[in-house]
């Protein structure tokens, strides 16, 4: 089967690594509920607090923050309850209404790693740079406070003027050696802040030896330019594109063409330390802790509200959860001049897809697309808009435009550009033209699984190639061996073959891996029945019924559900 085109979860995450909490589970919540749950003045503490239960399973954390503070405001013995009502309000922005409950969790815990967290960003946002420093030193040594604390730690010092011991903060240590590339951005962040631009230059050498994050590469460009060694910057967005492949949340010739004038990362020691709070989003993100990151990133927008890429990091969460009239709110915020305007513009229109603004999310993508000429991105989405909405013909227009442009631009090696085309142009019955795409996306990223998947599963559905499109699946399960589709769309091969013992295996195990989806459900009906297991081939034809076919699917289940038996052709 082919992955879907489509490009929650709980604070409870973070209540969970913070304070040894059990986690919720978590489910999406309505996306037509946007506006906060309501709670009453008459409420009960232990409503309340069932309420803001039910709230946090589902996703809910603005109404499960709502119910946890009333509940808390009613309860204020029960630590565990504070502790969940002040993270979420946390989580939400709200730091004003949870200061009170970091004081009390204070007195409890002196080493609470939150309230400390919190109450030395008001320190530090109130200049006082001395307090902040000695909550900081507080910070249990361990897990994500073991790498913050030294970040928060030298930013605090700097603050205060002492740039030398400040540097010593982020000198290395064997515990944080991982994390060395982020010391040194931020020790280079210190010595350009205090005017001493060859240690900075020094630091930023060092940080981007071992990696090119955006962050590193937007401040570092700027550091170059506005030394007016702009061959030197040049270079470093070349060497970032080639990299990432991605000029959504920065363009280098866009941050060339401000020549000189670029300013500097941070202006003072709290813009620093929300630099520092960010960068902790960013790594806790990349463990999929989505909640913990909005919790850094509300403090990062807390001591810098103009933050473009730690408003970004809020928005897209807020869109996980569901929440997208807020992810918007957040999105149109952001600077129009910054390097991610384009991309919130772009998010913020598919947005507004999901919300059921198509004809508003095109118009505002198209426009985009005309405003900016030397980007393709903008394009690229509106080729992903229509192909969701089963415009395939208008799809792949707007991915030939966008082709168009990125090889004018001297970026026509997109392997993703032509992958999505080519997906289009099949659904469009234009195959050979869809196969062309298939290939080159190959040529330019061998190996891709998504490619080898699309195309073998095309062509073991189409009854060709059999042999190849076994390999190159087979292939693409090796590389991405939990992928439901990708496992289906081995056991259809298979199946396809006549190897209908084998093709029950894998396609149990894709059920196992993707359970909710109809094609997989109804290709292993079928399998089942080829195997003489017809019970339960009906079940799953059944169960694949009940799970929101494809219109296309539709009639042909029934007929396998009345009949006990598939079709002498097998469906798709």
């Amino acid at each position: 089967m082919v992955n879907s085109v489509a490009r929650l979860s709980c604070v409870a995450v973070a209540v969970a690594a913070l304070w040894g909490c059990a986690p919720q589970s978590a489910n999406q919540t309505d996306p037509s509920s946007d506006a906060p749950a309501a709670v009453s003045g008459t409420e009960t503490g232990l409503g309340a607090y069932l309420a803001g239960r039910y709230a946090q399973s589902h996703g809910d954390t603005r109404a499960a923050a709502e119910y946890y503070a009333t509940a808390a405001r009613r309860d204020r013995d029960n630590i565990d309850l504070q502790q969940r009502a002040f993270t979420l309000l946390l989580a939400e922005g709200r730091l004003e209404e949870a200061a009170p409950m970091a004081e009390r969790l204070l007195i409890i815990d002196e080493e609470a790693a939150l309230p400390l967290l919190m109450m030395g960003v008001r320190d530090i946002r109130d200049g006082q740079f001395d307090a902040a420093e000695k909550r900081f030193a507080r910070l249990p040594h361990k897990g994500i406070n073991g790498f913050l604390g030294p970040l928060l730690t030298a930013w605090a010092r700097a603050g205060q003027g002492n740039m030398e011991t400040a540097l010593k903060s982020l000198a290395p240590r064997t515990d944080t050696a991982g994390f060395a590339p982020i010391y040194e951005f931020h020790a280079g962040l210190i010595a350009e802040l205090n005017g001493k631009d060859a240690l900075a230059e020094k630091h930023y050498k060092a940080a981007l030896a071992a990696q090119t994050s955006v962050r590193t590469v937007e401040a570092v460009g700027a550091f170059h330019q506005r030394a007016g060694r702009m061959d030197a910057a040049a270079e470093l967005y070349r060497r970032y594109y080639t990299e990432h492949n991605d000029r959504s949340l920065l363009d280098g010739r866009r941050q060339l063409a401000a020549g000189t004038t670029l300013p500097r990362a941070v202006d003072s020691a709290a813009a620093g330390l929300a630099e520092a709070m960010f960068d902790t989003a960013s790594l806790v993100r990349q463990g999929n802790a989505h909640d913990l990151a909005l919790v850094f990133s509300r403090l990062a927008l807390a001591l810098r509200p103009d933050f473009p890429l730690a408003q970004v990091l809020v928005a897209d969460t807020l869109g996980q959860q569901r929440r997208l009239a807020e992810a918007n709110a957040v999105y149109r915020a952001i600077d129009p001049a910054s390097q991610v305007a384009g991309f919130a513009r772009m998010r913020l229109a598919l947005n507004q897809d999901e919300t059921g603004d198509t004809d508003g999310a095109i118009s505002e993508l198209k426009t985009l697309a005309a405003e900016r000429p030397d980007s393709f991105d903008a394009l690229m989405s509106l080729g992903d808009v229509m192909r969701r909405h089963k415009r395939f013909d208008e799809a792949a227009e707007a991915y030939d435009q966008a082709i168009t442009r990125a090889a004018r631009l001297g970026d026509a090696g997109i392997w993703q550009l032509y992958y999505a085309r080519g997906i289009a142009l099949e659904r469009s019955r234009q195959w050979p033209k869809a196969e062309a795409d298939f290939f080159e996306a190959l040529r330019l990223k061998p190996d891709q699984p998504d490619v080898l998947n699309y195309l073998g599963y095309t062509w073991v559905d189409q009854g060709i190639n059999l042999d190849k499109a076994r390999k190159m699946i087979q292939r693409a399960v090796e590389l991405r061996p939990n992928d439901g589709a990708i496992v289906d769309s081995l056991g259809w091969a298979l199946y396809r073959m006549g190897e209908f013992q084998a093709a029950v295996k894998q396609l149990e195990r894709a059920a196992e891996l993707k359970a909710e989806d109809p094609t997989i459900n109804e290709h292993l009906g079928d399998a089942l029945w080829q195997v003489g297991r017809f019970d339960e081939a009906r079940y799953q034809w059944q169960r694949a019924m009940i799970l929101d076919p494809e219109p296309e699917q539709v009639e042909a289940l029934k007929a396998k559900i009345s009949t006990g038996q598939p079709p002498a052709t097998p469906s798709r």
